[in-house]
């Protein structure tokens, strides 16, 4: 009897292999053949699963978010019951920055999509409109520490938010070896330190 194919699960290894071109040779070489070759796979193949570069990108961006929402979902476990919103955002917020191997291919990714984004009237749609949702999930964390006292009442919570996102501009200099991995980390500690102080 012949092997059942899991489509998920294939899809999902030829969304790793995109990972892998973007992560070790760039977003130059990212082509579908590209792709096929280093998922071990046929073009024809490939297409298959995923008709156009498009739509390979942004399947892998979906599963490069999902990902990620699973290590902040793992993180938020750790920190147990109620935890303090400080370190749900510090969590939030390092799990956005290339800090360890998973999270540098989802930055990289990020990185490849937006180029795309820019020329691409769909993509553009879908990634502002996921951008503003993420963006809103941070501004909500800001309020609920405002109106439970963790953040001064004085705090404009839209300014606050947009702060808090602009530390993952680090990415570009943590990737450029311009600014330390660590040194990155003490900004974001002394940034939520002030905020939360």
């Amino acid at each position: 009897m012949p092997k059942q194919v899991d489509h998920r699960e294939r899809r999902e290894a030829i969304a790793r292999a995109l990972w892998r071109v973007v992560d070790q040779r760039g977003v130059l070489h990212l082509s579908l053949r590209e792709v096929a070759r280093e998922a071990g796979i046929s073009h024809g193949q490939l297409q298959h699963y995923f008709a156009s570069r498009q739509a390979l990108l942004s399947f892998a961006m979906d599963f490069a978010a999902e990902q990620t929402s699973l290590r902040v979902s793992r993180g938020l476990e750790e920190l147990g019951d109620s935890p303090h919103p400080r370190d749900v955002l510090r969590l939030t917020l390092t799990e956005m920055l290339p800090l360890h191997a998973d999270a540098r291919t989802t930055s990289r990714m990020n990185a490849a999509y937006v180029l795309e984004a820019l020329h691409d009237e769909k993509l553009l749609a879908r990634t502002r409109d996921g951008m503003l949702q993420a963006r809103l999930q941070v501004e909500q964390l800001i309020r609920e520490a405002i109106t439970n006292g963790h953040i001064g009442s004085d705090r404009d919570p839209t300014t606050e938010t947009n702060l808090l996102l602009a530390l993952t501009g680090f990415a570009t200099l943590i990737e450029l070896n311009v600014i330390d991995p660590q040194e990155v980390l003490t900004a974001v500690d002394q940034h939520l330190d002030r905020l939360f102080g």
